[in-house]
């Protein structure tokens, strides 16, 4: 199933996204270097669980507009972009929190491709 869900790659939007929002968390310099890790890492697959309770974040309603535009996409056929994760004292999800809650109302075990940097 993960096949017809995911794309291989990032998509290039993705990273300007992350970015901005690594931007209010980081000072620029910082926020870039991430995207630069992002960008660098191979894709490796985590469950939809187990990144939402380390992120700490709220599971966002299943009537949200872009958690139901992603689920209808992918029950049509469409695919997804992989998440961009950063590791810091908690987990920030850089990119993709609305597709990761999409897949979670799929199925809280699907795995989900990722790319993940860290503040080492």
């Amino acid at each position: 199933m993960k096949k017809k869900l995911w794309f291989a790659d990032p998509q290039d939007h993705d990273y300007p996204a992350a970015k901005d929002y690594l931007e209010l968390l980081y000072p620029v310099k910082i926020a870039e270097e991430l995207v630069k890790q992002l960008q660098q890492q191979p894709t490796i697959e985590k469950k939809a669980k187990d990144i939402l309770r380390a992120s700490g974040l709220p599971l966002l309603p299943k009537d949200n507009i872009h958690v139901k535009q992603n689920i209808a996409k992918v029950k049509a056929g469409g695919k997804l972009s992989p998440v961009l994760l950063v590791r810091d004292t908690r987990l920030v999800v850089a990119d993709g929190y609305h597709r990761l809650c999409s897949i979670y109302y799929l199925s809280e075990d699907l795995t989900i491709p990722c790319r993940l940097a860290g503040r080492d």
